[in-house]
């Protein structure tokens, strides 16, 4: 998807679980558009993000996952069948989450504004929209949700900017793919703390991957590789890995 490209509604395009690290600000996202060509598409592009995003494509479903799962924020459309968004909208705020919630509504009048932000949305952005200030709205509010951390993370050598998506080992830039990137943080991120590989699965992917597969470990074994020796990233036998 081009990020400079405008999205409309026409365009192409459980247990309970933790939220994911992204790319910027650590944002697990749910997408709720009953239009799937634009659902997707703001999908695709926020996972090349390296966001970790769930799709729905009506209120009744979105109601069902928000009960389950934590989402940072919730890319809430207005107009859905089933249940309106404006419903959803109230029951995230009922719950007392903290997830935030970005309504997108093809009404473009101030008093459409005012009535979707009143009903408890954090933000409010009407179609057609340029996809780089959805993204750009995703992420402060991902902001919002996050314990301040430092904004250059650095252990063992290693020294990683989720602004800038840039890794250093010792002084060498290491290239490394989104979900690399998205697991070296979660492990940067535990401070040293052992990170089981089903929560590496919920923080750098989305709840459709097999819990059963071994994208995890093939992913670490990578990292490893690309971040090249001595090892940084340990693995404690029957619990998961640290840094």
């Amino acid at each position: 998807m081009d990020t400079h490209s405008q999205c409309s509604r026409t365009a192409p395009g459980p247990v309970r679980t933790g939220r994911a690290e992204g790319r910027k600000n650590d944002v697990r996202v749910l997408v709720v558009e009953d239009e799937q060509l634009l659902a997707d598409a703001v999908a695709t592009g926020l996972r090349r993000e390296a966001m970790a995003v769930d799709v729905v494509y009506d209120g009744a479903a979105a109601l069902e996952r928000v009960g389950v799962n934590d989402y940072d924020v919730v890319v809430l459309d207005r107009d859905l069948p089933l249940v309106h968004g404006d419903d959803v909208c109230r029951k995230i705020v009922e719950l007392g989450m903290p997830t935030r919630v970005l309504m997108l509504t093809a009404a473009g009048d101030v008093s459409d504004r005012v009535e979707g932000l009143e009903l408890g949305a954090d933000d409010y952005l009407p179609k057609p929209f340029a996809f780089t200030e959805l993204t750009a709205r995703v992420r402060a509010l991902g902001r919002r949700t996050s314990v301040p951390l430092p904004p250059v993370l650095e252990r063992a050598g290693i020294k990683l900017d989720p602004n800038r998506r840039e890794v250093f080992r010792d002084g060498r830039e290491v290239q490394l793919a989104p979900k690399e990137f998205a697991v070296l943080e979660v492990l940067m991120r535990s401070e040293g703390a052992v990170v089981s590989a089903e929560q590496l699965l919920e923080k750098a992917w989305d709840e459709n991957t097999d819990p059963f597969t071994n994208v995890v470990r093939v992913t670490v074994m990578t990292l490893r590789r690309k971040l090249g020796e001595p090892p940084v990233i340990v693995t404690v036998p029957g619990s998961g890995y640290r840094i």
